[in-house]
């Protein structure tokens, strides 16, 4: 854990850590707080050591100080405002987002899972400038992969569920409806390698569910068996939950990295569909209690696929459920499965019918993650594509892929995203941050800067400081 010296305690006297005291004359050594040392410790700071912090200036912050901040050009449907409206954290692996309001005064802020980090709380002020808010799920890294939100314990404010990889700890944090968190990972009744997220009533009870897609990752391109995981949320005592793995879910080898919950087969239940690195991607059918049977047969695999996340959509207005996986070649590797994004059909009967040939853009880039979002409101859902080429892991930008209406879509990236969107671009959340009523979109990033695209363009340039004018030298 890597603490910040200049940080001030909340509460000094319930601080966690057993070395309060060092941390506080530590914390007033290097930032030169006098204020800090006396409040923390009761100690008083030499004149001397006040002198000097007297004569040094403010920090001045190397992102912003000194240029000013020229506004890039936007596209025709979003302004990437990563700069100034995104705290600055190149080297983040922001790894998936879920936009809630947090504290109930309106405004969607975002809550990010973080690879090797802490999860993150972005605080909105309501016109899509998103705040840091440290701490707000502890100060413990993990290897979380995915979140998701609803009201688990119903008292009427978000809770929030993260999946994490290597180190095994999901955790779940219960909103207090003031913008805090409390955390509850202890009512998780048990823990996997997992990727893949879920978050739904499978039984009808009017609980919300939680899926766990498991992986079996051992190092060296091993692979050891993986068992998902399904909790169940109790009736009896909303926000603890009943482990229903065993008995609910097929007994198989599941290596899962991706998950979504939809009625696939219009009976009003809803199923899962499952996205995987290493094993066929999977149709799981629910019988109405929140027990699958594994229906995988009715999905029409063509070529094998290391699939990472999968949306389901309806792409061609027929009013049934369509699935886009998106796919990577390998896990930063060489050249080894085709990537190629992969649109499978309903075709009415049950079964679903891979189309890719005639209605996707074809592409050579990996692709890690995606959203679905009608970006051009007509209707009819698009699709954003997150771009990454390998071999290389070279960040590229996103696909822009416009639906015609009827399932056919053409690539419009350089018309609709805005050039600077650049990066190893990770899950995506969406929802309205700056008021307007239309899709924003927070794009996680791999170790580059996540990006936010706010679809009000004319408000969110009027916010930037102009640009000055430069006194030209005499002649």
């Amino acid at each position: 854990m890597t603490l910040d010296p200049c940080a001030r305690p909340r509460n000094p006297r319930k601080t966690r850590f057993a070395t309060a005291t060092a941390i506080a004359l530590a914390a007033a050594t290097i930032c030169g707080s006098a204020a800090h040392a006396h409040e923390a410790t009761g100690a008083t700071t030499p004149q001397w050591r006040q002198d000097d912090a007297a004569s040094k200036p403010a920090a001045r912050d190397a992102a912003y100080d000194a240029f000013a901040l020229i506004p890039e050009a936007p596209g025709s449907g979003w302004i990437d405002a990563t700069l100034p409206n995104v705290p600055v954290a190149p080297g983040l692996h922001a790894t998936d987002s879920v936009f809630i309001d947090v504290d109930h005064n309106g405004d969607l802020d975002v809550v990010i899972s973080v690879e090797h980090g802490v999860n993150r709380l972005y605080r909105n002020d309501g016109g899509g400038t998103l705040t840091y808010v440290p701490d707000a799920f502890g100060t413990r890294m993990h290897d979380s992969e995915h979140v998701r939100a609803a009201d688990f314990n119903r008292d009427g404010h978000m809770d929030v569920v993260f999946v994490a990889e290597a180190d095994e700890n999901h955790q779940l944090y219960f909103g207090d409806g003031k913008g805090g968190f409390i955390d509850a990972s202890a009512r998780l009744p048990a823990h996997s390698q997992g990727n893949g997220l879920a978050v739904g009533d499978v039984n009808g009870d009017g609980l919300p569910d939680i899926f766990i897609g498991s992986t079996g990752e051992a190092g060296g391109g091993k692979e050891v068996p993986a068992r998902n995981l399904l909790f169940l949320g109790d009736a009896k005592r909303p926000g603890y939950f009943i482990d229903a793995s065993a008995t609910h879910l097929p007994q198989a080898n599941d290596q899962t990295e991706g998950a979504v919950l939809a009625d696939m087969d219009g009976d009003g239940h809803l199923d899962l569909v499952l996205a995987s690195p290493s094993q066929p991607n999977r149709l799981l059918i629910n019988d109405g209690k929140g027990r699958f049977r594994d229906e995988s047969h009715r999905l029409e695999l063509t070529a094998p696929m290391e699939t990472r996340e999968v949306h389901v959509l309806d792409v061609n207005g027929d009013g049934r459920r369509d699935i886009v996986f998106f796919n990577i070649t390998s896990n930063n590797a060489g050249w080894e499965k085709d990537p190629q994004t992969r649109l499978l059909i309903n075709d009415g009967k049950g079964r679903y019918r891979d189309e890719t040939a005639a209605r996707l853009p074809q592409h050579t880039f990996s692709s890690w993650a995606g959203a679905v979002v009608d970006f051009n409101g007509d209707g009819a859902p698009d699709l954003l594509v997150g771009a990454i080429q390998v071999p290389g892991f070279v960040p590229l930008q996103p696909r822009a892929w416009q639906n015609d209406g009827k399932g056919n879509f053409k690539d419009v990236t350089l018309a609709m995203l805005p050039g600077v969107t650049v990066g190893r671009s990770w899950s995506m959340g969406k929802g309205d941050l700056d008021g307007d009523g239309k899709d924003d979109v927070f794009i996680g990033g791999w170790g580059t800067q996540a990006r936010l695209l706010l679809s009000d363009i004319k408000k969110h340039r009027a916010s930037l400081p102009p640009v000055p004018k430069l006194e030209k030298r005499p002649r």
